[in-house]
């Protein structure tokens, strides 16, 4: 009996000893992980906020962005409406040409129908003047389009200002070219500009002496002649006058231009009859005649005043001196 009960004790024994260890076992797990977790939790939170640092950082780029995107937008939309407002303006102005052009139309159409029907009555008055005069009639004073062509020698007064190099020289060249056509042959050509400066200075005070090669190099060097011009054409007429006036010459001067911006025209117009003497029978020894380009025309009317004086200087000009003003329609060819 005895011998069984120390067998007993000694297993209750050996199990205390397996539970013991299992437990210590149980609780250094648990220390282990504990130790590890807490490292784990800080190296996830310290790469949460660097992250978090860049997404601000990058959020408050995509701000600054914005702001200078919304700024050149709003600077945009007021550079369109700027330019919307000037298409509004030009169209404005455009409509207004448009209306000015079928007026002009209107007014040329009704011209061309009073030109037709005073070149019938002409020609109807030609033939009864024939019929009451006899067939040995002749006409002393030679017309073309309405402008005396029965001078000897003439002289081209010539705009070389920006305005009509710029704008209206080729058409220049053509009404130049057109007005020697209609002189055949002369005895003596000049070409001086608005200041009164030659354009072939070795003929400086001379005559050019009329030939179709002269002719040629003439309208060649026309081409590029750009000189200073102060956009009067009074010096080059009163030199021209004072220099080749002759009491026994026919002489026409030929003014081209398109503005004036002398300080009287009463003055001009003073000097000039002076100059430009009359003989016993009331005419004049030189013809004045102008061709009158309206470059100024496209300007703002409050800048058209030196192209409405030149055309009044002219007309006054043309009619006391014998000779015709044109005023042209278009300044381009």
């Amino acid at each position: 009996m005895r011998k069984k009960r120390r067998e007993t004790e000694e297993f209750s024994l050996s199990f205390l000893d397996v539970i013991c260890c299992g437990f210590g076992a149980v609780i250094l797990l648990l220390m282990i992980t504990k130790t590890v977790q807490p490292q784990i939790i800080e190296a996830s939170t310290i790469n949460l906020e660097g992250l978090v640092a860049d997404l601000q950082e990058q959020v408050f780029e995509i701000r600054g962005e914005t702001r200078i995107l919304n700024r050149d937008l709003n600077a945009k939309q007021e550079q369109l409406s700027e330019y919307q407002e000037r298409i509004a303006i030009l169209r404005g102005q455009l409509a207004s040409a448009k209306s000015r052009y079928d007026s002009i139309q209107v007014e040329r159409n009704s011209n061309d129908i009073i030109t037709e029907q005073l070149a019938i009555a002409r020609q109807s008055l030609t033939d009864e003047m024939k019929r009451l005069l006899g067939d040995q009639y002749q006409s002393k004073n030679q017309l073309i389009g309405g402008i005396p062509v029965d001078s000897e020698y003439i002289i081209f007064i010539i705009d070389t200002s920006g305005s009509m190099f710029s704008y209206s020289w080729e058409r220049m060249m053509e009404e130049l070219e057109a007005t020697l056509s209609i002189y055949p042959e002369v005895k003596g050509i000049q070409i001086m500009n608005d200041m009164g400066q030659y354009m072939f200075s070795r003929y400086r005070g001379q005559w050019i002496p009329d030939t179709p090669g002269r002719r040629k190099v003439l309208m060649q060097n026309l081409r590029n002649w750009n000189v200073f011009s102060n956009s009067s054409p009074v010096e080059g007429i009163t030199q021209a006058i004072r220099t080749f006036y002759d009491p026994n010459k026919n002489i026409s001067i030929y003014v081209f231009g398109d503005e004036f911006t002398g300080d009287s025209i009463a003055s001009v117009v003073d000097t000039v009859d002076r100059l430009n003497r009359q003989s016993a029978d009331g005419s004049r020894r030189v013809r004045i005649h102008a061709v009158g380009f309206p470059v100024q025309f496209i300007r703002a009317p409050h800048l058209q005043t030196t192209g409405i004086r030149f055309a009044t200087l002219m007309r006054e000009l043309t009619y006391r001196n014998g000779g015709t003003f044109v005023g042209l329609n278009d300044f381009r060819p």
